[in-house]
């Protein structure tokens, strides 16, 4: 499975009970991640690992020419500006990207997190069975149902307008 970094996944994963599932059969990539050390606090897999691995789960860090599996499921979240991962509007993500993970840097970079980033492309991103999103407050609520609706050409748009998947998002 990829799972997404920043702010969207700790409080759930946080709230996982470690005997629901086989954690050793799970192999978890970051749908992104920032360009710093895995100690840095900025750092999606290290916090990934740190979340995940005690329970038995294997994390599998980014690297430009990585070659991901098939997902059983794609978690994302999503910005305010309509990013996914870390497929931001400037970077223009391209639905036949010929690479599976891409080293770009968003403009403006996010004050929170201004770093140079790694992400999975559009099309690593939809190689799975099934796509989740979790989407925190009705001003993005807004954006994805727009995008849903293909009012808008965000990352997100182009993603569900291109997913055969079953897309799930909770709000």
């Amino acid at each position: 499975m990829t799972i997404p970094g920043g702010a969207t996944p700790f409080p759930i994963l946080a709230r996982l009970d470690p005997n629901e599932l086989q954690w050793d059969r799970i192999v978890v990539w970051p749908g992104d991640d920032r360009t710093v050390p895995e100690d840095h606090p900025a750092s999606n897999v290290g916090r990934i690992r740190a979340a995940l691995e005690p329970l038995g789960a294997t994390v599998v860090a980014l690297a430009e020419g990585a070659e991901p599996p098939h997902f059983a499921l794609t978690w994302l979240g999503m910005g305010s500006d309509g990013h996914i991962a870390s497929l931001f509007p400037n970077t223009d993500p391209r639905l036949d990207d010929p690479v599976t993970v891409r080293r770009l840097v968003p403009d403006p970079l996010p004050p929170e997190a201004p770093f140079a980033r790694l992400s999975l492309t559009i099309p690593a991103l939809l190689n799975s069975d099934a796509v989740v999103f979790v989407i925190r407050g009705e001003d993005k609520r807004v954006i994805f149902d727009a995008a849903l609706a293909g009012e808008n050409d965000f990352p997100v748009a182009r993603f569900l307008g291109a997913a055969r998947q079953p897309v799930t998002c909770f709000a």
